[in-house]
């Protein structure tokens, strides 16, 4: 098995880990979820944990081919197109974006949406393999968290997004629209029949109780026999459970709204109003006392 060079990028505000992923032999590389830094209080953003992965791979002397979403995110923004723009890779994402572009096209009205993925440079299917120089890219479609998550095997590393967590933290919750926690327990059982020594690398980390440090690589073995979710003998029922009731009681993500309606466009802002200035919109509800 193939050892891919991966370098991790952990950005503490969102609690997100973006991954630089180099083959070895050839210097071809690919990013897996770039952090765009967003300012929610302000509305500004900047590229500074994007130009950190972006100096890494000058300093591996690599050359990246593509940037790896593994879902439209709900806790920051990509920083996709402005990777893009810079190096000039390819930005991919599950198929199933278009379930997702559909569910949230309507939420913010969002006429520009296309409902076909057509925002994204290229949508991959379960089982499709990429190529970066002489490792292999397999796509694994794990829906739950949302329709669309992908995880995206490289070697013997395997960039999960949000479908599990480190073993201590558990799992990634299934309330969004369009996720459900019964798809969810399949995916992660399938994740988890892939080889014991199989590296595993969160999407995101929490810090566990108790743990003091923020970890974002484990592997198949240590999931199984550890996570406090999942781990090996915790049936789908009681899984469901679990999940259901757990995510009664979950905030929404802070950047939620900011995040989908531009992680559905690929990164990119809604386009202007007639002043030139893009606008991000936050729906209202009136809810009765």
């Amino acid at each position: 098995m193939s050892h891919p060079i991966i370098d991790a990028f952990f950005d503490e505000a969102t609690y997100t880990v973006t991954y630089l992923v180099t083959d070895p032999e050839t210097r071809r590389a690919a990013i897996v979820d770039p952090v765009l830094d967003y300012d929610h209080k302000s509305g500004k953003a900047s590229t500074r944990s994007a130009e950190r992965v972006l100096a890494k791979a000058a300093e591996r002397q690599a050359s990246v081919e593509w940037i790896l979403e593994t879902h439209a995110h709900a806790d920051h923004l990509t920083a996709a197109p402005l990777l893009k723009a810079r190096i000039g890779a390819k930005v991919v994402i599950g198929e199933h974006i278009r379930d997702v572009q559909k569910i949230f096209k309507k939420v913010f009205n969002a006429a520009d949406v296309s409902e076909d993925g057509s925002e994204f440079d290229r949508l991959v299917k379960d089982g499709e393999v990429l190529t970066l120089g002489k490792l292999r890219i397999e796509v694994l479609h794990l829906p739950g968290h949302t329709p669309a998550d992908v995880a995206y095997r490289i070697g013997d590393a395997v960039f999960v997004g949000d479908t599990i967590f480190m073993p201590d933290y558990g799992t990634a919750r299934a309330d969004f629209p369009g996720g459900d926690a019964p798809t969810l327990y399949r995916s992660i059982r399938r994740l988890l029949a892939l080889p014991p020594e199989t590296r595993l690398f969160m999407c995101h980390d929490y810090k566990a109780p108790g743990r003091d440090q923020y970890a974002w690589e484990t592997t198949v073995a240590e999931e199984r026999a550890r996570n406090v979710h999942v781990h090996d003998g915790v049936p789908e029922s009681d899984f469901v459970a679990m999940r259901t009731k757990r995510d009664a009681t979950l905030a929404a993500p802070v950047l939620l709204l900011p995040s989908v309606q531009v992680n559905i466009r690929a990164g990119h802002l809604p386009p202007p109003d007639e002043n030139g200035q893009s606008y991000l919109k936050i729906p209202v509800t009136l809810v009765a006392a």
